[in-house]
């Protein structure tokens, strides 16, 4: 298979599989050979990433990742995707390993709040303790000239409740209690829009159903941002 990317999955799992049905359903295909070409390596053994960020002791959820990449690189895909915010944390190492391209989630997400809220001021950011902790949107965010808002101790411990306690364990989504993370996110501490930092949140958003609150979903971006740059190598390689 030639001008194929690969996605570095299952973290979660649940999260991958959303994400593999937004890539799927955003692409412009009308019969089966307009869908894209991909390997999806859906590695949910990889230790948790939050618990790693937070305590240096636990496993080090780098090592199979770096593997993955090692073995993935082999098979000279376009791009890499790994539709997990946290696994960001260690974004630089992962791109020395491989000179393959590797698209990075928080960015991409930032760049395209404009495209959601041309003015906003206040980004406010949800996600796990671990992305909260290790700062990868932070950067991302002042540098595009916005103010970050992160949650209080409160909200963060409601939004590790929904994203482990109800998605991760229990497949299933607390729809009033993620609706109540952003109405505080929103009304209490005047976040013109919200990043879902998170893939299980995303998940969440996908089946919570309908709310008035401004989000940008980390995860749908990088869906866009892949069926983009899949579809101009496509044209690429058939000129």
């Amino acid at each position: 298979m030639k001008n194929f990317f690969t996605i570095i999955g299952g973290m979660g799992t649940e999260a991958t599989e959303v994400f593999i049905h937004i890539l799927n359903e955003r692409t412009p295909a009308k019969r089966d050979q307009d869908y894209l070409d991909y390997i999806l390596v859906n590695h949910a053994t990889v230790p948790d990433r939050t618990d790693y960020i937070l305590d240096h002791s636990k496993p080090d959820p780098f090592i199979p990742l770096a593997e993955d990449i090692k073995q993935q690189s082999r098979l000279h895909p376009d791009f890499f995707v790994i539709p997990c915010n946290t696994a960001h944390y260690r974004f630089d190492d992962l791109q020395s390993m491989t000179d393959i391209p590797i698209l990075h989630m928080p960015r991409e997400t930032v760049k395209d709040i404009p495209n959601y809220v041309p003015n906003a001021k206040r980004v406010g950011l949800i996600a796990t303790k671990g992305t909260l902790h290790d700062g990868i949107y932070d950067q991302e965010i002042k540098n595009a000239g916005y103010e970050l808002v992160k949650p209080d101790e409160k909200t963060a411990d409601q939004t590790m409740e929904l994203i482990y306690d109800d998605i991760k364990e229990k497949n299933q989504v607390d729809a009033g209690l993620y609706h109540q993370i952003l109405s505080t996110m929103v009304n209490d501490f005047s976040c013109d829009i919200v990043v879902l930092g998170c893939t299980e949140l995303s998940v969440a958003q996908q089946q919570a159903g309908d709310h008035p609150y401004p989000v940008i979903d980390s995860q749908t971006v990088l869906a866009n941002r892949t069926i983009e740059l899949a579809l101009k190598n496509r044209r690429q390689a058939t000129k």
